[in-house]
């Protein structure tokens, strides 16, 4: 049975996958698809449940607390501190960092030989004990341990949509387990399973499936920041500077790694995997151009499977070759992604109902990857769960700088090794299309 705690982060977790659901479905101007609406409600059955049984258990300890209290009251002890009494919710309060930046300047004085450090950092409510003593230096505190992460996972348009899996404390990467199915063909389907038609006592025909592993296995992104005297004494500034700037620079990095990303000390990008599908250019396109025909093909060669999550990722420099797109009808032609009422109106910005997603990672115009039709709910991600944060004053000592160090371990690749041939057809399917290099 689980515990109050317990079940009150279970209901925790689950509220943060439906604010996941909607902040996706706001981002991309649209209500939730069948499948959302099905976890949506499924996540509130549940969180139901839940609260069902937390009351139930709430209201047990309170009736056991009740029974078990003793006739005469009990005198309960003020905590001292500086001489001032003060109830335990006021010690609270007074044990808790206002900002991330107030917490980093009290971790910088703490590292100064002789400085003082403030008691906060210490708290034995907020586990701010554990330090790197050869540095000198402080874990942040809990409130504020998961803020950089937090933010980048929540705004950022690809981290958001990877099938994220965070490992547990003891393991340094995961192995996961996968039919080795490259064909739909009769005989290739899961592997090598067949099935047949047979008739009465005729002998059945034995087939099995083949497997395949992927392996991931942690890497290090990692950040460097100095921040001078002068810098430290302004608390708001530092926190804006630091965190705002690490939010961005991971969610870049992360974004970048996942679509051009070697797979060497990094994660494996779509753009280097073997599963990645490439459209060919039509016969006499024009350099630097995108046409109807390659929206169309780019469309059909995404697995019916991965249509519903799929987003298309372009370089801005496309935005303009998509507005001008037209399908040729007789002698003239109609536009294709304009809205009816033109420039006028807001347009559309999705392509057969999907959402259109300028970002930087994207080729610029006419290079391999500068659209790609992409399903990241195939795509593997695995964490170690937060950021590790550090400061020493020791490297920049003499320059009277101080250096506050961010890690972040992951991991990524496609799901699929390879494309995969259709049942009947010739051209192969892949959870991410892109269009050749014109």
């Amino acid at each position: 049975m689980k515990t109050i705690t317990q079940m009150r982060e279970a209901i925790d977790a689950l509220m943060k996958k439906i604010g996941d659901i909607r902040s996706l479905c706001k981002t991309e101007d649209r209500v939730p698809d069948i499948d959302e609406r099905a976890r949506l409600q499924d996540h509130l059955d549940t969180i139901d449940g839940l609260e069902e049984q937390l009351a139930l258990e709430e209201r047990t300890q309170a009736t056991k607390a009740r029974i078990d209290e003793p006739k005469e009251p009990v005198v309960k002890t003020e905590i001292q501190r500086s001489g001032i009494s003060l109830n335990r919710e006021a010690q609270e309060k007074r044990d808790k960092f206002v900002s991330f930046g107030e917490q980093l300047v009290a971790i910088r004085r703490a590292c100064i030989p002789g400085g003082a450090v403030d008691p906060r950092l210490t708290t034995r409510a907020y586990g701010l004990s554990e330090g790197t003593n050869s540095e000198g230096g402080f874990l942040v505190q809990t409130d504020f341990s998961a803020t950089i992460l937090q933010n980048m996972w929540d705004n950022a348009a690809i981290p958001s949509r990877l099938r994220r899996i965070t490992i547990s404390g003891n393991s340094n990467g995961m192995t996961l387990n996968g039919l080795d199915e490259t064909s739909r063909a009769n005989g290739s389907r899961a592997g090598g399973i067949q099935s047949y038609w047979t008739g009465e006592a005729i002998e059945k025909t034995k087939s099995k499936p083949s497997f395949r592993q992927i392996e991931l296995k942690l890497n290090k992104l990692t950040g460097l920041c100095y921040a001078t005297d002068e810098l430290l004494e302004d608390a708001s500034a530092l926190e804006s500077v630091i965190t705002d700037g690490f939010n961005k620079e991971f969610d870049f990095k992360i974004t970048d790694a996942c679509i051009n990303g070697t797979g060497v000390g990094q994660p494996l990008g779509i753009l280097a995997s073997g599963c990645l599908t490439t459209v060919a250019k039509e016969g006499g396109q024009a350099a630097d151009t995108i046409m109807y025909e390659n929206i169309v093909k780019m469309w059909s060669r995404i697995m019916a499977s991965s249509r519903a999550n799929s987003v298309w990722l372009i370089n801005q420099d496309c935005e303009p070759q998509l507005h001008t797109m037209s399908l040729a009808v007789g002698t003239g032609g109609v536009p294709v992604y304009m809205p009816a009422g033109g420039a006028s109106q807001l347009p559309y910005s999705t392509l057969y109902g999907r959402p259109v997603l300028p970002i930087e990672q994207c080729s610029t115009l006419g290079d391999l990857g500068d659209i790609i039709l992409s399903d990241f709910s195939n795509y593997i991600f695995i964490d170690k769960g937060g950021l590790k944060k550090d400061v020493s004053m020791h490297v920049r000592f003499a320059y009277d700088e101080s250096v506050f160090r961010f890690v972040y371990r992951c991991d990524g690749q496609p799901v699929l090794a390879s494309e995969i041939t259709p049942y009947k057809g010739t051209n192969t399917l892949s959870h991410f299309v892109t269009l050749a290099a014109r």
